[in-house]
């Protein structure tokens, strides 16, 4: 005659907790699982690759100022530094990869890793604050006329000219005003921007020093660009003041 053995209340509980434990260590590695494959890049999204590109125009930009440091540079660092963590709240919100750069070669780069090609001298006063920081005017006019396409001599435009032919125009990051950064004119030009896929514009007058032809910053990227993206491809930029 068998005899049946039967489980204690403690252990059948016992046996329960662990059943769930494992059940949701499961539910857990699948959500992990649909997240990372939810991830964006700048491969596979123009809002992403606008995002890698103005971050990764301010990484090279910190990149230059520590291999050719002035007494300011600290403060310039420190400035891009809190645009540089504000990208990369945006990435997050965006479902992109936080951290993936752009810089001047064009490649993508996951680690976010700098490449020195910024401009060595920054205007900026070096305030961190994302929302209020603002530009102060430039301390000398950028060293060269060559911008991203290219193309020379776009400082020398006469006004109402076309400059920039074939670049493309995302934002730098930085608070503020309306306002643009450049690497080929000085402070105080104005510059128009016009979005071709919107057919929206905006006049800004240059107050830094980038590693582009032109970026603007937050408040002046809003007043063009389309929703969810962070990148103009099909942009015109005039000279006008």
């Amino acid at each position: 005659m068998s005899r049946r053995r039967t489980l204690s209340p403690k252990k059948k509980i016992a046996l329960a907790v662990t059943a769930l434990a494992v059940a949701g260590s499961g539910a857990f590695a699948l959500a992990a699982t649909s997240n990372a494959a939810n991830v964006q890049n700048a491969a596979n999204s123009t809002a992403c690759q606008g995002l890698a590109t103005a971050l990764g125009n301010n990484e090279s930009f910190i990149a230059a100022q520590k291999a050719n440091p002035d007494a300011q540079s600290a403060a310039r660092i420190a400035n891009r530094e809190a645009v540089v963590a504000e990208i990369k709240r945006k990435q997050e919100a965006s479902g992109c990869q936080v951290g993936e750069s752009i810089q001047a070669g064009g490649a993508a780069q996951s680690g976010g890793a700098a490449q020195a090609g910024g401009s060595a001298q920054d205007p900026q006063a070096g305030q961190a604050g994302q929302q209020s920081a603002s530009a102060a005017p430039a301390t000398s006019a950028p060293a060269n006329g060559a911008g991203n396409n290219g193309e020379a001599g776009n400082a020398g435009a006469a006004s109402g000219e076309q400059v920039c032919k074939g670049s493309t125009v995302t934002l730098s990051g930085e608070g503020g005003a309306p306002a643009a950064s450049s690497n080929q004119f000085p402070s105080g030009t104005k510059l128009k921007v016009t979005n071709l896929d919107n057919n929206k514009s905006t006049t800004v007058t240059v107050t830094s020093v980038s590693g582009s032809c032109v970026l603007l910053n937050n408040a002046a990227f809003e007043q063009v660009r389309e929703p969810g993206k962070f990148l103009i491809r099909r942009a015109v930029i005039e000279k006008v003041g």
